[in-house]
């Protein structure tokens, strides 16, 4: 009888446990070279796994001196290039092949080898890993770093280790020993972190890529970056620190009860830290224990739930091939851990419009960023069928909870019956009462504060502004300067010769502006504009005048702005187009730059102009 094991059961010893048994009794035992390159390299890192699996190498060719087996060493030690790609199963496939060429038994602990092995027609033994009852997996070396008010640690090769201290909201990033960590540590503390994961059923491997490589060890999380990826050894762990149920949270009846009714879509949006996963946690706690099928979508999967919740991650490298499975497990809600990314987002739309309830956790810095997230990711009419709660936590308490509807209103500010159009309403969940509405005003998404303090300069005075130089400067030949007074009404100023071309035969060019934009406009001419309100750009009419063509630029896109850099306009207003086709208006900032925040309809519009190779120009209005 020929038996092959693999390194996971030559590190539990169980080959010579087999032996003693009288189960491989007389076998022939044949140990790959890559098993032995294995075993070498982790006790070279100070692994207790390397030196294990040495130990039974030893027992076994004690045995064979006794005759009990006979043993052999099979196959070749693998190259630098099989070593590299040992995360993607090459080592592992080696040893699989040895087992056919030698028709042998092969002995294995790792359930992913056995069904492969199996699939592959090799003849498998498949031998469960220890648990906590014949190997106790004690404290990991890391954990000595953490007391009861350490929510993450790290470690740096050649520096100090640092940690982040302090209650939910207020927490504190300090130095906690003097001695610095060398390289050697590191690498030390890693190998026995990944050994751990593999070693017991407390621990799994979330990701294991060339550089980075992501543990799950009870109630910690741990990163590990190596270079070349990064640019020295470094470990972060993270654990929770506070265990919270919904009773602890301000509004919790009123939540239970919203979220009882029926499925709902909830978004919870917090800054880093703010204990949005904390809370997350709870909801889907106090859903399952009220009769409710839960599952979470994360990656990692980190949120310290109950047994009855089953985590999900990523199905072959995508949620979406998750999200088609879920819909087959069907769940009553879903906790999508964390919705970042626009794939993220067109899973969560997709998922909640299938009629699954979602909770989705968000990272942003007010409750209605959270929405602001959606514009441009998914269609504007569905926000409120996908998400029709935002939960904002601050300092691990609830600060603010909106309700999102859709109403067929004029908007705020607007005046003409006409302009009546879907508007996204957001209402404060306490009192009812509005405080945002996000709609489209010529071909743009905007949101518009309906507190007084913020409505200065934003929405819809600052867009209105902009539109109206566009459709004056249209008609008009010479300069033009706008003033908005209030949200309905503004004073237009031109020149001598462009006022009765600008008003139109009977006011018939000007009421149909003011129609197209909802807002009353006063045509004056320059000498009577107020002179403390000049604004500085006379010279903004050489381009209406037929003057300059624009500026070719060429954008930049950065992880929050595609910014356009323009020649030295700073304050004016300009129009940006693509190979001549008009995109949208904007003002360039003091710096001379052009900044669009991705995830907008425009930077939707115009990143796709980008990736499509077309010229981008910005043209003085």
């Amino acid at each position: 009888m020929n038996v092959l094991p693999d390194t996971s059961v030559v590190i539990d010893g169980r080959i010579s446990e087999r032996v003693e048994d009288g189960d491989f009794e007389g076998a022939t035992v044949l140990v790959p070279e890559a098993v032995v390159a294995e075993l070498e390299a982790q006790a070279n890192s100070g692994a207790e796994s390397g030196w294990d699996g040495l130990s039974e190498l030893q027992r076994l060719a004690d045995l064979a001196d006794e005759e009990t087996i006979e043993l052999k060493y099979v196959g070749e030690r693998p190259d630098a290039t099989e070593k590299g790609l040992a995360s993607e199963g090459e080592i592992d496939a080696l040893i699989r092949d040895l087992a056919a060429e030698h028709d042998a038994v092969f002995v294995t602990s790792d359930v992913v080898q056995s069904e492969v092995a199996e699939a592959k027609g090799v003849e498998v033994e498949y031998i469960s890993p220890r648990t906590d009852d014949d190997s106790e997996i004690g404290r990991l070396s890391i954990e000595e770093y953490f007391d009861d008010q350490t929510m993450s640690v790290h470690l740096r090769s050649g520096l100090e280790p640092k940690a982040k201290r302090g209650d939910v909201g207020d927490m504190h990033y300090q130095q906690i020993r003097d001695e610095v960590t060398s390289e050697e540590d590191v690498r030390e503390i890693a190998q026995e972190i990944i050994d751990g994961a593999k070693e017991s059923n407390e621990g799994f491997i979330e990701l294991n890529e060339p550089g980075m490589t992501i543990v799950q060890f009870r109630d910690y999380r741990i990163a590990i970056a190596e270079p070349p990826f990064a640019d020295a050894w470094e470990i972060t762990a993270v654990r929770p620190i506070v265990k919270t149920d919904m009773e602890d949270y301000e509004y919790a009846d009123e939540l239970k009860e919203r979220l009882l009714e029926h499925q709902r879509g909830v978004l919870i949006a917090g800054s880093p830290g703010a204990g949005k996963s904390t809370f997350a946690q709870a909801v889907g706690e106090f859903l399952a224990e009220n009769d409710f099928a839960v599952k979470t979508m994360e990656k990692p999967r980190d949120l310290q739930v109950g047994p009855e919740i089953t985590q999900y991650t990523e199905l072959g490298g995508e949620m979406e091939k998750t999200a088609d499975s879920l819909l087959m497990v069907r769940p009553d809600y879903t906790i999508y851990d964390e919705v970042r990314k626009t794939d993220d987002f067109e899973v969560f739309a997709d998922m909640r419009l299938a009629g699954v309830g979602m909770i989705g956790v968000v990272h942003a810095t007010r409750a209605i960023d959270a929405l602001q997230r959606l514009v441009g990711r998914v269609e504007l009419g569905m926000i409120p069928q996908i998400v029709d709660t935002v939960v904002y936590i601050e300092a691990g308490e609830i600060n603010k909870v909106y309700d999102v509807s859709t109403q067929v209103k004029v908007p705020e500010g607007l005046m003409e019956e006409d302009l009546a159009r879907p508007v996204i309403m957001i209402q404060d969940f306490e009192t009812g009462r509005p405080e945002y509405e996000i709609y489209t005003f010529n071909r743009q998404v905007v949101t518009v504060p309906l507190n007084e303090g913020e409505r200065e300069e934003s929405g819809v005075s600052k867009l209105a502004k902009q539109e109206i130089e566009r459709e004056i400067q249209s008609v008009a030949r010479g300069a033009v300067d706008v003033e908005v007074q209030g949200q309905n009404r503004a004073t237009v100023y031109v020149t001598e010769d462009d006022i009765s071309y600008v008003i139109g035969k009977g006011g018939g060019r000007i009421e149909d502006i003011e129609n197209r934009l909802g807002i009353d406009i006063d045509v004056r001419t320059h000498d009577e504009k107020p002179q403390s309100a000049s604004s500085g750009s006379s010279g903004a009419g050489g381009a209406g005048a037929g003057g300059s063509p624009g500026e070719v630029v060429t954008p930049e896109i950065t992880s929050r702005h595609i910014v356009l850099p323009t020649d030295g306009h700073s304050g004016e207003t300009v129009e940006v187009e693509a190979d001549g086709e008009y995109l949208f208006t904007a003002t360039v900032g003091r710096g001379g730059d052009i900044q669009v925040s991705r995830g907008s309809a425009i930077a939707e519009e115009l990143e796709r102009a980008i990736d499509r190779e077309r010229q981008i120009r910005v043209v003085r209005s």
